[in-house]
């Protein structure tokens, strides 16, 4: 007997609108994933070469709201107009390859933990409302932090390459150049601790992230958010994501120490004297920013007041 087709031709239950399978998902993240890092980028190079204390530009005199005149550092666009002015358009993606590609690889790692711990865990449900709730989210904090560490180890190398490839800039070195001779270039000279130069405070500020972001944003929803509020719902959508600009701000300076540790002492003039002292490890140079009133340097890119020590006398 012959199976029932649809007028079109095609057997039934094969039908236009089916489910998308992991694959598709997964090729649409690392694409969605590649055009976001690309698009970003410039971003963060002017991030990065605000951290490394590399100020080419004047400040300017401004006026705060409340009429005091102070001198301002520049700002973002300023310092895009004196990118392209050095290195053309192009120059604002110096690094990408390698943020890429660490993105891909990111996306793929945590993609098959999810999918290890999904496995695992079917076969353990608790079949109570309330301790499986708990089982919920105490799985949920107990997988992020692995699962970020995992992808964070996998794609450091990486992650040295492209800052380093960054910090060029500062001194117009051409020391780095592609991704693999890169890689080559820093295991032949540095060992493997070059390679992952400032994973600790960087695996110890994303983790740190996701605890404090996780555990906030569950003490507001179970707590301070009322079920008998007509908009519980869309608030507790919202509570993560402004939970999480918050914790970014107070683990900022764990970002800062790792990326100023892959660039010292590596032969370029951003990571050497007169640019950036030495550091022995990432505790010094985290205590070096302290004392110096610059552990939340590049946080800003807008309105960034300059040192108080670099102020001349402003006259009124």
């Amino acid at each position: 007997m012959e199976s029932p087709e649809n007028p079109s031709g095609q057997a039934v239950g094969v039908g236009r609108d089916a489910p998308a399978t992991p694959v598709d998902v997964d090729t649409a993240v690392l694409l969605l994933g590649a055009g976001v890092t690309a698009f970003t980028h410039p971003l963060l190079y002017v991030k990065l070469l605000i951290q490394m204390g590399h100020e080419p530009l004047p400040s300017t005199v401004g006026t705060t709201m409340f009429g005091r005149r102070v001198l301002y550092l520049p700002g973002f666009f300023s310092y895009v107009r004196h990118i392209v002015k050095v290195d053309g358009s192009r120059g604002l993606f110096r690094g990408l390859s390698p943020r890429i590609m660490s993105s891909a690889i990111s996306t793929v790692v945590r993609s098959g933990v999810k999918r290890v711990h999904r496995a695992a865990r079917c076969s353990r449900w608790i079949f109570s409302p309330r301790k499986m709730t708990c089982r919920l989210h105490s799985a949920k904090w107990l997988k992020r932090p692995p699962m970020r560490c995992s992808s964070r180890v996998a794609t450091h190398p990486l992650h040295v390459i492209s800052v380093r490839c960054m910090a060029q800039f500062v001194g117009r070195e051409v020391k780095y150049g592609g991704m693999f001779s890169c890689m080559v270039k820093i295991f032949k000279e540095e060992g493997l601790a070059g390679i992952y130069v400032g994973l600790v405070p960087h695996v110890a500020g994303e983790v740190l992230f996701l605890w404090c972001c996780n555990l906030l944003a569950h003490i507001i929803n179970t707590y301070a958010v009322d079920e008998s509020f007509s908009q519980a719902s869309a608030i507790r959508s919202y509570t993560k994501f402004v939970m999480g600009i918050a914790v970014s701000v107070l683990t900022y300076p764990f970002m800062l120490v790792a990326d100023l540790m892959a660039v010292n002492n590596c032969g370029l003039a951003a990571g050497l004297p007169p640019h950036s002292p030495i550091f022995k490890s990432w505790r010094h140079c985290w205590n070096h920013l302290s004392n110096k009133g610059h552990l939340f340097r590049g946080s800003s890119f807008f309105f960034r007041r300059a040192p108080v020590t670099s102020l001349p006398y402003i006259e009124e």
